[in-house]
């Protein structure tokens, strides 16, 4: 039994004496051996097993005994193909990274048996020097551009940090590409899919996303609240039939580049000012009538909302102020104005809904049901860098829709809207 990962063995004792371990691992095979057999007359006739690390440079390995000689099991980070297997003797902790996750949960498994003395159902290795092919370098990108190059009766290589797989025909995510835990690069661009899986989420190191050409029609709340928030900086959802994006989109506050082109968004998420690391936005193409009231607060170095079917400003607001206001009201603007931490613990999941949707006031406070809906024109140029222009018309204006959450921030303001 072998497993292929990378392996640092950490001497527990070396800071005691001012040493420091060498702080990386390097790449081995670890196999789980039958020992020679011991002298007749042992009791049950079995002979314990024991754990060899091989190395380039160590191809007949170092021998460790398992039986009754394992302190602990750090496995918090297997689902990532990470664990480290502590000694007695000798005092050294065996740290393993970059396995697949699912074969170093069976090698471990395999390890406890060894320890507490039990039999292990699988077969053992022999005590033999490993191939030095075995050492070969993991396959960390892969590229496929055609059906007939899709992998059907094998799996991807676990240890993939770049995967392509445009022009294949997909029509739905491959639960075999969500096993890869190594992914920082996925393109499944030029597909017929038509939905995501919650599990994309759980791809902790992704990084860019590319989705452009499928057949897509929503982004969906969970991976908007998926580990995707602290990992994902590029993502491209162009040429698909988006009709709109959740306001929770603005949760992936990593993002620094987002391609939308060529969709049916009528408009883009109102948290948008949210995301505060975006540099690169480009919507041309969909049916945007106006820009959201915290498109303003982005800091961009490129946009491009080329050929939207932007509205003219309306020359009356709509007024939903409710005087006096609800208590529904009053309490959210006062948990939002003074910031009071919130939550489903503490108070219903429908209100909770409500006070993440709430609109901000050009004055800086917020607002519920009730407030002042009007329309002003921006300039581009004040948002962004190098700003594509609107239309064939050459101008960098667009409308961008403002809320007043009482008449006097509305008359006070009143000189910005046409």
């Amino acid at each position: 039994m072998r497993l292929h990962c990378e392996v640092e063995v950490v001497n527990r004792h070396l800071p005691a004496l001012g040493l420091k371990n060498r702080g990386k691992g390097v790449r081995a095979v670890l196999s789980l051996c039958q020992q020679t057999p011991r002298a007749k007359g042992a009791p049950g006739g079995r002979t314990p097993a024991c754990l060899v690390v091989c190395t380039l440079k160590d191809k007949r390995g170092t021998r460790y005994e398992l039986k009754d000689n394992i302190e602990q099991f750090f496995t918090k980070f297997v689902d990532e193909g990470k664990a480290t297997v502590r000694l007695k003797e000798p005092p050294v902790d065996i740290c393993l990274s970059k396995a697949n996750s699912s074969s170093l949960k069976g090698f471990l498994s395999a390890v406890r048996l060894a320890h507490r003395g039990c039999d292990i159902n699988t077969s053992l290795s022999t005590l033999t020097p490993v191939k030095t092919s075995e050492f070969e370098k993991l396959k960390t990108k892969m590229v496929i551009t055609s059906k007939k190059d899709y992998p059907l009766t094998k799996n991807f290589p676990y240890s993939l940090e770049h995967l392509q797989a445009s022009y294949c025909g997909l029509v739905r995510v491959d639960m075999r590409v969500l096993s890869l835990k190594n992914l920082k690069k996925l393109d499944l661009s030029h597909n017929l899919i038509k939905k995501l899986p919650a599990t994309i989420g759980d791809l902790i190191y992704l990084q860019e996303l590319n989705l452009h050409d499928n057949h897509l029609e929503s982004f969906s709340v969970s991976l908007c609240q998926s580990t995707l928030q602290k990992s994902l900086r590029s993502l491209d959802l162009s040429k698909n039939k988006i009709k709109a994006l959740p306001v929770q989109f603005c949760q992936l506050q990593e993002l620094t580049n987002v391609n939308l082109d060529d969709n049916e968004l009528i408009l883009l998420p109102f948290k948008i000012g949210q995301l505060t690391r975006l540099r690169f936005l480009s919507a041309a193409g969909n049916k945007l009538l106006n820009l959201p009231c915290e498109f303003k607060n982005l800091s961009l170095e490129y946009l491009d909302i080329f050929g939207n079917t932007f509205e003219q400003p309306k020359v009356l607001p709509d007024i939903k102020l409710q005087v006096p206001l609800t208590l529904l009201e009053a309490s959210a603007r006062a948990v939002l104005n003074n910031r009071i931490p919130y939550g489903p613990s503490i108070i219903p999941f429908h209100l909770c809904q409500d006070l993440d949707t709430a609109k901000t006031c050009v004055c800086g406070r917020f607002c519920l049901d009730s407030f002042i809906q009007g329309t002003t024109v921006v300039n581009l140029h004040s948002i962004a860098h190098t700003v594509v222009l609107v239309d064939n018309m050459g101008r960098v204006e667009a409308p961008v829709i403002s809320y007043f959450c009482s008449l006097a921030c509305y008359v006070n303001s009143c000189d910005i809207l046409r």
